[in-house]
């Protein structure tokens, strides 16, 4: 994670906290979700899809209805059920109000993505007892600690420093 200023009120997860987020998690939200497979959005969401993971999915973007054959919601209140993580693909002045959102909607982790960094959204979350996570991708974070990653982005279930 790159260099940020200080949250107050909130200190960035370490692996072993972001790993346990991801371990008593279930269903995940991702707000922004793109149609455009060259979206990190939809890179993720694919992942997130696949044999891969076992998390429950869903899509939400207002401009949408069916991303990757998965419907779309317009919004986190649309849902057929409460994510256990809001991950979100926005900019970073559209982040407090998803975060007003999850903690209204009874979400428990709020993860921003890689790049995005939002300290009124951290503050929101956090206040609320969400765990929060900024600046990491979700699908790079469960890679790596699912077993590794190739440099094409996906889990080889090999976790080695040896060539093969």
């Amino acid at each position: 994670m790159a260099e940020h200023p200080p949250v107050d009120g909130w200190t960035p997860p370490t692996a072993s906290k972001r790993k346990a987020i991801l371990d008593k998690s279930k269903s995940i939200a991702i707000v922004g979700a793109s149609a455009n497979p060259s979206r990190a959005s939809n890179f993720v969401a694919t992942y997130l899809l696949s044999s891969s993971t076992d998390f429950d999915v869903w899509l939400v973007n207002p401009r949408e209805t069916e991303i990757l054959g998965q419907p779309v919601y317009p919004s986190l209140d649309d849902l057929p059920g409460t994510p256990d993580i809001v991950d979100v693909f926005r900019k970073p002045d559209d982040c407090p109000a998803i975060a007003e959102d999850a903690v209204r909607i009874g979400a428990k982790a709020l993860w921003i993505q890689l790049g995005l960094w939002s300290p009124e959204a951290a503050q929101i979350a956090n206040r609320a007892g969400l765990d929060v996570v900024m600046d990491a991708c979700l699908k790079i974070e469960h890679a790596r600690f699912a077993g590794g990653l190739h440099l094409a982005g996906f889990n080889t279930g090999v976790i080695s420093a040896k060539r093969a």
